[in-house]
């Protein structure tokens, strides 16, 4: 079953994010804490949504996404940005269970994209979404800001000004 998260999942999703840090061996990263979850997903102006696959009651994954936007195709997409089944219940559906609902609401809204990207490393997950029909975006290279770097450039007063 998937069913869209409630604020009573916040602590079982915060442990499932760790798990999916840890099995992206980088537990150290997952520095967010439950409140700030809450707060994301249940505050007063939220930006981010999650879903959650359930077997006999119990949580056993989730779906964390976003709305982005195609300024090319002029409308909105949702951005993946977590997908993750315990690996207890891999092998279940799950995960396609999950997919499928977002490919549903795209398709209920309008919406012409759902993205996602995966470690290079993670050959099953990749096995898995291109079993679906996804395919990689090879021309692309995400970059990312954080920490330092991101401090610095913020810092500068480059950019627009405000």
């Amino acid at each position: 079953m998937i069913r869209t998260a409630t604020p009573d999942d916040v602590p079982v999703l915060h442990a499932m994010i760790r798990e999916l840090a840890a099995y992206e061996k980088e537990p150290e990263q997952a520095r967010a804490t439950e409140e700030q979850l809450r707060e994301a997903l249940f505050g007063e102006r939220p930006a981010v949504f999650a879903h959650v696959a359930e077997a006999d009651g119990e949580p056993v994954g989730f779906a964390l996404w976003f709305l982005n936007f195609s300024t090319w195709r002029g409308v909105h997409g949702i951005y993946l940005e977590d997908l993750y089944v315990r690996p207890h219940a891999r092998g279940g559906g799950h995960g396609r269970a999950l997919l499928t609902e977002l490919a549903r609401i795209c398709v209920a809204r309008g919406y012409e994209r759902l993205e996602w990207a995966v470690l290079n490393w993670n050959a099953p997950s990749i096995g898995f979404y291109e079993s679906l029909g996804a395919r990689p975006q090879d021309e692309w290279t995400t970059y990312r800001l954080t920490d330092g770097a991101l401090a610095a450039l913020g810092g500068t007063g480059a950019g627009s000004e405000d």
